[in-house]
């Protein structure tokens, strides 16, 4: 497998993590309320990436392989997990 094989791999892996974590953190601002959030939005999405990307690393281990339905349920789950403890919703 060459270099840009191994990019494309790489790239059409992670890239559900990164349509999560730009989408979660896009409708965000409109369904939680001006909480005063410390973070900008390239860092809010950052942060979902790379949470999103871990899950899609660990049902890569656990599974054996990429692509299961449950896998990207836990990763909307993470997504959303930890925007909401970067919102600080816990003290509404």
């Amino acid at each position: 497998m060459g270099p840009i094989d191994l990019f494309l791999h790489l790239f059409n892996f992670v890239t559900p993590a990164l349509s999560v974590a730009i989408v979660v953190t896009a409708f965000a601002r409109f369904l939680v309320p001006n909480r005063g959030l410390a973070h900008t939005y390239i860092v809010q999405a950052a942060i979902n990436f790379v949470s999103c990307s871990l899950v899609l690393l660990v049902g890569l281990v656990f599974f054996g392989r990429d692509g299961k339905m449950v896998t990207y349920a836990a990763m909307v789950l993470v997504s959303a997990t930890s925007h909401w403890v970067m919102a600080r919703s816990w003290k509404a």
